[in-house]
């Protein structure tokens, strides 16, 4: 048996700083998206109308979205980066969603940029599923 030189010592600190470093992260991150998601939540409670409208129910999915890409984050150590292009997608239809008349008295352009976004990004996310699956070497590339 070997004993550890010192060098396998500092490698062993190193390893587990930054692994506290990425833990304390996800927790702080997760923190915040839940901080965020519960003052959303009690401003949209507080609305006069007495119920949510479409845009904050897309506001929450966008939380929903960010909470459960940083859980995957957490037990995996892989991103799910087709969770960012579902963000994206939301956030783009919630922007429609919020700014339609204006987005309809002005150029037509701008919508018609934000539907082929939408499109180009659900393009995206089915090619990641499929190589997803077709693909699938449970990540040993990226670790």
């Amino acid at each position: 048996m070997q004993k550890a030189t010192f060098k396998d010592r500092i490698d062993q600190l190193g390893d587990f700083l930054i692994e506290t470093f990425h833990i304390v992260g996800l927790f702080v991150i997760g923190a915040t998206i839940v901080w965020s998601a519960i003052g959303e939540y009690l401003i949209i409670m507080q609305h006069e109308s007495g119920f949510a409208s479409l845009k904050d129910i897309l506001l929450l999915f966008i939380y929903l979205e960010l909470g459960a890409m940083t859980g995957i984050y957490f037990k995996t150590h892989r991103l799910p980066v087709i969770f960012l292009i579902f963000i994206a997608i939301t956030a783009i239809t919630r922007f429609m969603v919020i700014d339609m008349k204006a987005l309809m008295t002005s150029d037509n352009l701008n919508l018609l940029i934000m539907v082929v976004s939408i499109l180009i990004l659900t393009v995206a996310a089915g090619v990641l599923r499929f190589t997803e699956k077709k693909y699938d070497n449970k990540g040993e590339c990226f670790k």
